[in-house]
């Protein structure tokens, strides 16, 4: 009978982690993703909670990213102090821990058991180790058929805690590769290939709506003069400083990125053409105002030219919205600089 049961389990623990290494090849996003991982580890350990915490890496505290307990609410998004209770001890110290009761033990913290109204007896925590890195723990708590957690328990979370590990610096590396992928380096904005990706998106929301969607598009005005001036690497400061700059400035719904060079453009969403107009005006005297490059003694002053279109009153398309706010910035460009013109 021990044999058979032994067998079973065996048998068990083998298709959960092939499970698992069919998940990690799979396209869900990552909390979907470790979820599904340790609901299978969860399905044979069957604890009464489970947790997984990571470690945050301005404060080195711990954060509750995913529990599954009777009060998830309660956990969601709560903190362990560095070194607090065993999660903290684990994450300090890189160690895995099975615990038979906690009572006997200093390392325990009651601090959530008072907040959930719940009695810990046993615990296994174990590390998320990526690296010589610790970017988390996975703790479970009291196994649902009233036994104690045992060594061969600790060994197959122990197993997981890897795959979860690759599969959470997956994902963060895939997250930086996709924010690469569609941001301008200097200065934070998305850059010209995703805003015309975004404009899509808005015209075709205008349309469905029937509420207008402005486009402005601007160009720093002498802008050869400073890189001739100070030198390129000036510049590059100076247009990060715009893109600050351009980031407070706008509200939340519109949409900026750098279009090249000293090129900017910024969508605004159910915004009219006066509106647009007078939201142009704000920031070309905000960039008047502004002293770039104060903090290294420099205080450039720059302005800009700036052309305004509207759909669907002077564009039916995404190239011809932004090829005639292009024509206008470069009225303006060639007369009086320093100014808004709209269609």
């Amino acid at each position: 009978f021990h044999d058979s049961a032994e067998c079973e389990r065996l048998i068990r623990e083998y298709t959960t982690l092939v499970d698992i290494g069919k998940a990690l090849t799979s396209t869900l996003g990552r909390k979907e993703l470790i979820k599904l991982i340790m609901d299978k580890v969860a399905g044979l350990l069957s604890p009464k909670i489970w947790s997984l915490l990571l470690v945050d890496e301005k404060t080195r505290d711990l954060v509750f990213e995913i529990a599954v307990s009777p009060t998830p609410k309660k956990l969601a998004g709560k903190k362990v102090k560095r070194g607090e209770g065993i999660a903290g001890w684990v994450a300090d110290n890189g160690l895995s821990v099975l615990i038979e009761d906690v009572s006997s033990d200093p390392r325990f913290s009651p601090k959530f058991d008072e907040a959930l109204s719940f009695t810990t007896r046993s615990v296994i925590c174990v590390p998320l180790r990526y690296g010589d890195k610790i970017i988390g723990v996975i703790e479970f708590i009291n196994s649902l058929e009233d036994r104690k957690f045992c060594p061969r328990d600790l060994e197959l979370l122990e197993t997981v805690s890897d795959f979860v590990a690759i599969a959470l610096e997956n994902s963060k590396n895939f997250a930086k590769i996709q924010e690469i992928s569609i941001t301008d380096e200097l200065t934070g904005l998305y850059n010209a290939r995703h805003i015309l990706r975004i404009l899509d998106r808005e015209v075709e929301r205008a349309r469905r709506s029937g509420t207008n969607l402005s486009f402005i598009f601007f160009d720093m005005d002498r802008f050869k003069t400073v890189n001739d001036s100070f030198g390129h690497l000036v510049g590059s400061r100076l247009i990060g400083e715009v893109g600050q700059l351009i980031s407070a400035t706008i509200r939340k719904t519109d949409i900026a990125a750098r279009y090249g060079g000293d090129e900017f453009v910024i969508i605004l969403p159910n915004t009219s053409k006066e509106g647009a107009v007078v939201f142009a005006e704000k920031l070309r005297k905000v960039l008047n105002a502004k002293k770039f490059l104060s903090e290294e003694g420099l205080e450039i002053k720059a302005t800009a030219s700036f052309g305004v279109a509207t759909y669907p009153d002077d564009a039916d398309s995404k190239l011809t919205l932004v090829s005639i706010a292009d024509k206008l910035m470069y009225m303006v460009k060639e007369t009086s600089r320093d100014g808004v013109r709209a269609a």
